[in-house]
């Protein structure tokens, strides 16, 4: 697709956070300040230098992207549709019964969503199965996995990034949501992740600490993140609830449902009304 100027990337991501915050409030549903701390990595993948195409989804040489976190599915529902994966009708029926889009993301039912994931700390593992895949065929395309930094708690992540590096799968790049939050508390109170980076880096990858809601940074990094001797991990330093005041590093988000009044205003300060 041609590349997208940062303005219309900006509006893209306000779009996108309209259109969670639309979900959730019409779902009742949870994970919402999830889904806006990673959306400006979202609109980074789905309109930068990602070789997917809405009219051949299942291209052999696509690029995958895995969202390891499921339960931020509302933000990977809404760029699908805005990428013309499926119609944005049904944004409206997600969570509901009867409905294609579960609150977590299901497998083999839409184009465009590559596994099912929700169980935190899977979607590392396919993502490498993947790229191992990829390498012994002697194919060029690229993985992405995008975790939560709760999902660094599970054994399963640092299993399977011992095995990443050890059979030098650069043709991978993990992301880490690192908003400083999990479901009941600061991710740091919870389990001791500091220094993420150094861990990573322990365990054989290249680790980059960026802004995740810098999108020309993290485009930049990105497009530099294949070309190494070792799998990439970009820590996006990130804030829970992002782009909506008063949901911005409140943790009562991971659960709360905005009210009608509370969606108008979020939609106001998105510049969406």
């Amino acid at each position: 697709m041609p590349k997208t100027n940062l303005n219309d990337l900006l509006k893209i991501s306000a779009e996108l956070r309209g259109d969670i915050i639309k979900m959730c409030y019409q779902s009742r549903s949870a994970h919402l300040g999830s889904c806006l701390s990673c959306v400006d990595i979202i609109s980074s993948i789905y309109w930068g230098n990602f070789n997917i195409d809405e009219e051949n989804p299942f291209d052999p040489n696509r690029d995958r992207f895995i969202m390891s976190k499921g339960h931020a599915a509302m933000a990977l529902y809404a760029a699908l549709a805005k990428r013309n994966f499926f119609s944005s009708t049904l944004l409206s029926s997600y969570n509901q019964d009867g409905g294609m889009l579960a609150e977590h993301p299901p497998a083999n039912i839409l184009p465009g969503i590559e596994a099912a994931t929700g169980s935190l700390g899977h979607g590392l593992p396919i993502g490498i199965g993947l790229a191992l895949g990829a390498k012994i065929k002697n194919l060029k395309y690229k993985i992405i996995v995008l975790l939560s930094d709760g999902e660094n708690n599970e054994g399963s992540v640092w299993e399977g990034a011992m095995f990443a590096s050890s059979q030098n799968l650069s043709n991978i790049c993990a992301i880490i949501d690192y908003n400083k939050w999990q479901a009941t508390g600061r991710s740091n109170e919870i389990l001791n992740l500091e220094s993420l980076s150094k861990k990573w880096e322990a365990f054989g990858w290249q680790a980059i600490e960026i802004n995740g809601h810098d999108i020309v940074e993290i485009q930049s990094e990105l497009n530099k993140a294949f070309f190494g001797d070792k799998p990439t991990v970009l820590i996006a330093h990130t804030i829970k609830g992002k782009g909506v005041s008063f949901m911005e590093d409140d943790n009562n988000w991971h659960y709360r449902v905005p009210t009608e009044d509370e969606m108008q205003l979020a939609f106001k300060e998105l510049g969406l009304s």
